[in-house]
């Protein structure tokens, strides 16, 4: 098409980087990187490939010059395809040595000059191995390959990388390499790799998906549409089909299908159902080997230690593990990742961990997250293997101590005056009999000098009965029992989250799930900016970015996260989101100070005297020369049937005017169906009162108090007002009742909210003080 970019023409030998020196890059799927210079020659390339399918131009196009407009299009179009590439940019690397080729996307072009850096899907179909790159000294980012090849030492693995643009794919064929992969396990997975990881798929090429437990599923990408040797995955719809290689393969995965469902969460075969549990009543279950229950405990009383037991049989490692849930800890509990947990083996087949209320983890923690798990040997495991049954219950106790405290149990034993301790099994045994018992004691029972455990000379557990030297308080009486000591731990473990390359190996579970709940980049956090559980990011080997998480409270991602502005919703600044909390507190400081709004004097009038602003502004009626401009009292609006524009210095008039306007509400009413006035022959008719003052001669009695109080603004006027202004006031008076906020903040409230109670409720909880006390 005449849109597309013409084809590139690139090609070049770049020697393959060590995986060591690119791990921080994590490259993943088909994803290559190259050295800057590569960038140059691919941007000189297309301009090349441009300017020769162009209309050639003597002068280069001037705006000024009036004569050059007829060539402003054709100027416009190489100007336009100057530096423009392809996208996606795809390449084929093909290795010299074997021959093998693969097509790859670019990832970016940060490796060093001479370099490219390999996926670990690229490398495998290339037929590349990691001990076939040596590692060769960078100085100052730059390999020096003037030289020859071999004089210059770098006789390392060189592959030729070419340009190479590809037909947008319509269809793949994948083939699972092996039998019983379910789609249920994997297609989400494939989907999501294949959209984040991958530009391209060659033909023949092998695809590897990890499972969300560790499993990994290869396929093999056998048949391409439109039929070639690649394709290009972005930006298209892909149809995928998924065919076993062999009918014999296919009967295989719908037996091992069909198993796995009879074993499914739920089932009699499979492992319980994980559920919300309480403090009252405890719950049996069953764990099939390496499998998870997992459990939420919502809410219990913080102010009491909280025990979480879990009863197994004798013989089986059941594993408890228990984290907190916050907005720092988001993971659910595992081996290698969990706050707190129990990896022992009792002999009295009860595990409990007791969390003491004072704990530090349980700051802000809205539930409890419990874990159940049946520890597999990976030399023992059997697909067959039966559950392994449990009962697990929390409770509050007053128990103290550490938290693997066990509760206070009384465990005396009462003995006759007339038995006698054996020495050796240390039972309690009548003094007659402690000869014969001896006898037979000594000669089949023996007693572990360390746990003092009595077992049987020729029993297994004997046999196989063992002490850690290191750990004094684990020992075990079975193989299984001591492989799992033996994994947890005296087996290094390397963090899942930071990589292979990573320089965090720990020598037992405890230690890489202290890692993995502390200072872990990929450790689950709720972002209080985005409000996504994300992976809190950082650099667990800079101090200095630990010392900012410790002063301010926020991790790597919320710190890039908040550094994004918004508008302050009460002053419309533009701040930072990660100091909203601080710009939010100086507000809160503003508004102790604030002084309460004058309200209008009229009793019934639901006003303040001077308005109030858009953003919470008092008086902000009259700075725009809108305020009530009377020495009444009275609001504009209230004082508005009074105002006459004549001369009045001494107020006569106006006081003529007020006791013209009270006799008129006395004797004939205001007519408003909606009037509460008492002093309003109307209004007291709707409130059911008597009549008042129907006549002048009645009237001026009941008016004169009035009048001479029109000079103390602390007594009130009464004047009839509008529906919504004395609403107003009927719901001020409710708001102000509740007594978290003055008479006045909750009118001036109602007058900026047009009396909506919700948005009056979120107007006083910005704007207005609250009472001393509350």
């Amino acid at each position: 098409m005449a849109d597309e970019p013409p084809a590139l023409s690139w090609q070049t030998s770049l020697r393959v980087a060590h995986p060591a020196r690119v791990a921080t890059k994590d490259l993943q799927g088909d994803k290559i990187l190259l050295p800057q210079s590569a960038l140059e020659q691919l941007l000189s390339a297309s301009s090349n490939a441009s300017s020769s399918s162009a209309p050639h131009a003597f002068t280069a196009f001037d705006r000024y010059n009036p004569y050059s407009y007829s060539g402003r299009s054709s100027y416009s179009q190489v100007g336009d395809s100057y530096q423009q590439l392809p996208h996606p940019l795809m390449f084929q690397l093909v290795n010299k040595k074997n021959g093998n080729a693969v097509y790859a996307g670019i990832r970016e072009f940060s490796a060093d000059e001479g370099e490219v850096a390999l996926s670990p899907y690229l490398m495998d179909a290339l037929g590349i191995k990691e001990e076939e790159i040596k590692q060769v000294p960078v100085e100052d980012g730059v390999i020096d390959l003037t030289k020859d090849e071999g004089t210059n030492g770098l006789d390392g693995l060189w592959i030729t990388v070419k340009a190479r643009q590809l037909p947008k794919g319509t269809y793949v064929r994948l083939r699972p390499l092996e039998a019983g992969y379910n789609p249920d396990d994997w297609k989400s997975l494939l989907e999501r790799q294949l959209r984040a990881s991958f530009t391209t798929l060659t033909k023949d090429s092998i695809l590897s998906v990890r499972g969300v437990k560790g499993e990994e599923f290869r396929f093999l990408a056998d048949k391409l549409g439109p039929e070639g040797d690649g394709i290009c995955v972005v930006d298209t719809d892909l149809e995928v089909d998924i065919e076993a290689l062999n009918e014999e393969q296919a009967r295989e995965t719908v037996r091992q299908i069909a198993a796995k469902a009879q074993k499914a969460p739920g089932t009699s075969s499979g492992s319980s159902i994980g559920q919300t549990i309480d403090i009252w009543k405890a719950i049996d279950g069953q764990v099939l080997e390496g499998e998870y229950v997992d459990y939420d405990l919502p809410s219990w009383d913080k102010s009491r230690a909280i025990a979480i037991e879990l009863t197994i049989a004798d013989g089986q490692e059941v594993d408890l593990f228990v984290s907190p849930k916050s907005r720092r800890q988001r993971a659910l509990p595992r081996e290698s990742e969990h706050i707190f947990g129990d990896f022992s083996s009792p002999a009295d087949g009860i595990k409990r961990i007791v969390i003491q209320p004072t704990n530090a983890e349980l700051d802000n923690a809205e539930a409890l997250l419990i874990s159940v798990h049946a520890f597999s040997d990976s030399t023992t495991h059997s697909g067959n293997a039966s559950p392994r049954r449990y009962s697990l219950r929390a409770r509050a106790v007053d128990a103290q101590g550490s938290m693997g405290a066990p509760i206070e149990v009384d465990n005396s034993e009462s003995h006759q005056p007339d038995e006698e301790q054996c020495k050796n099994c240390r039972q309690w045994i009548p003094k007659r009999a402690m000869m014969l018992h001896e006898n037979f004691c000594l000669r089949n029972n023996i007693l572990c000098p360390q746990c003092h455990n009595v077992f049987k000379k020729s029993s297994d557990e004997w046999a196989n009965h063992w002490h850690c030297p290191t750990h004094p308080d684990a020992y075990g009486s079975n193989t299984l029992s001591k492989a799992k000591h033996d994994y947890v731990q005296h087996t290094s473990h390397s963090c899942p989250s930071c990589g292979p390359q990573s320089p965090f190996v720990f020598p037992s579970l405890p230690e890489l799930a202290r890692h993995r709940t502390t200072i872990c980049p990929g450790k689950l956090i709720l972002c209080q900016f985005c409000h996504l559980e994300v992976p809190q990011e950082g650099d667990p080997l800079d101090p200095s970015s630990e010392a900012e998480t410790v002063l301010s409270g926020l991790t790597a991602h919320e710190r890039a996260d908040g550094g994004r502005t918004t508008d302050c919703h009460l002053c419309g600044a533009i701040v930072r989101l990660r100091d909203m909390a601080a710009h939010t507190a100086n507000h809160e400081l503003d508004k102790v100070n604030r002084s309460k709004p004058e309200i209008c004097r009229n009793e019934l009038c639901g006003r303040t005297l001077h308005g109030v602003g858009p953003r919470g502004q008092i008086n902000g009626g009259t700075r725009m020369g809108q305020g009530p401009g009377n020495d009444l009292g009275l609001c504009s609006l209230c004082f508005s049937p009074l105002y006459v524009s004549m001369y009045d210095p001494e107020g006569k008039a106006l006081r003529r005017r007020i006791e013209r306007r009270y006799l008129t509400q006395l004797m004939t009413g205001c007519g408003k169906r909606w009037c509460a006035n008492k002093w309003c022959k109307t209004g007291r008719a709707n409130l059911g009162l008597e009549k008042l003052g129907s006549s002048a001669a009645a009237a001026l009695p009941l008016v004169k108090p009035l009048l001479e109080a029109i000079p103390d603004h602390s007594q009130p006027m009464h004047f009839c007002v509008d529906e919504a202004s004395q609403r107003k006031k009927t719901i001020a008076e409710m708001l102000a009742a509740e007594g978290v906020y003055e008479r006045e903040w909750c009118i001036a409230a109602l007058e900026a909210e047009g009396a909506d109670v919700n948005k009056a409720r979120a107007w006083l909880a910005d704007w207005a003080p609250t009472k001393v006390g509350k």
